[in-house]
């Protein structure tokens, strides 16, 4: 049904895990959310990226229409380093 709502949309994971991604980039709607966010323009980030606007805009007007899922997924990435290395203690950082 969503992706009806959403041409553009896609979805990759487990049922249970299931998340959206905008066809053609690779990426999450989450990711280009946060980048939206980052950079405060859509102009910004289509000029700094291989995004469209279109896709730009297709993932901010899903993350409008279910922004919880969207800022969930945001704030799970956002996690402190310490929380990552609790979480998954046998993956190790490349040294610097």
């Amino acid at each position: 049904m969503r992706t009806r709502a959403f041409p553009g949309i896609g979805f990759r994971g487990e049922d249970a895990a299931r998340r959206p991604w905008v066809l053609g980039s690779g990426l999450d709607v989450w990711e280009i959310c946060q980048m939206a966010d980052d950079l405060a323009s859509v102009e910004d980030l289509v000029a700094d990226t291989h995004l469209s606007e279109r896709q730009v805009r297709l993932a901010l007007a899903y993350r409008e229409r279910y922004p919880d899922e969207i800022e969930q997924a945001i704030e799970e990435n956002s996690r402190p380093v310490e929380e990552w290395r609790e979480l998954f203690p046998f993956v190790r950082a490349p040294a610097s």
